[in-house]
């Protein structure tokens, strides 16, 4: 018998209403510690609202969420230390530099030896050339990028991704999710990743649940997902939740 699967993060009944409007559905779901765990629906599912949750960025209306066995109400700062969180619609500082912008969140993050962290990860996203350029002249995919590097600087036991690779070129992308994967086996992290492109989810999630309408209507992994939905694909899965037949 396998060892049973260590639950790094733990929601239970999550809701969240604005005004009159129910964005989160009472969802219930775990993360376990080392997987990939994709979170797929179509735009108003409640994908950003439960990730905005999880990082203390909005409040619930109700629920619970419990994260390295505590709760994160009352005990943000010690839990967000040890978790990390990239977009690819993140806005940086524009008047500061590559180098500057990761130097300050090193500190927030309380980021020993920054310099080397932060070299190794220029380096790792093949963006040291850019460390004195101002954040104003970045393209989007180079934003991107630096966002990445963001989010490894305190080397996270879990990572919120949203849409990382989206503004990224094929290439950079496919060296990202390598990299990401490569990361994930090494250490043991746990990463939660959201993302429209579904051969991108069926790449790389270990496990993964549906969101339409604030609710969770499928989750497992993506071969048994496709099965339930008679489906070659999670993208021939997405089409049917998204447009109903």
């Amino acid at each position: 018998m396998g060892r049973t699967p260590e639950v790094i993060v733990e929601v239970r009944g999550l809701t969240k209403f604005f005004n009159s409007s129910r964005a989160v559905d009472g969802i219930s779901f775990e993360i376990y510690r080392g997987e990939i765990l994709g979170l797929i629906g179509p735009n108003g599912a409640g994908k950003t609202t439960t990730l905005q949750m999880l990082l203390d960025l909005t409040t619930p209306s109700s629920g619970e969420i419990r994260i390295f066995g505590l709760e994160l109400m009352g005990n943000r700062e010690e839990i967000l230390s040890r978790v990390n969180f990239s977009s690819s619609y993140i806005s940086l500082p524009l008047s500061l530099t590559v180098w500057e912008n990761l130097v300050v969140f090193s500190r927030l993050y309380g980021v020993r030896n920054p310099k080397k962290r932060i070299t190794e990860l220029l380096k790792i996203f093949e963006i040291e050339g850019l460390k004195d350029t101002p954040a104003r002249r970045l393209s989007s995919g180079q934003i991107t990028r630096v966002c990445l590097c963001k989010s490894l600087l305190n080397s996270p036991e879990i990572l919120f991704l949203d849409e990382p690779t989206a503004s990224l070129d094929p290439d950079m992308a496919d060296k990202t999710r390598k990299m990401l994967k490569k990361i994930k086996d090494e250490n043991g992290i746990s990463i939660l990743y959201t993302s429209h492109n579904m051969p991108e989810m069926e790449e790389m999630s270990d496990r993964v649940i549906f969101m339409d309408k604030g609710r969770i209507i499928a989750e497992g992994e993506p071969a048994e997902i496709k099965k339930k939905f008679k489906s070659g694909s999670l993208e021939e899965v997405f089409l049917k939740i998204a447009r109903p037949l």
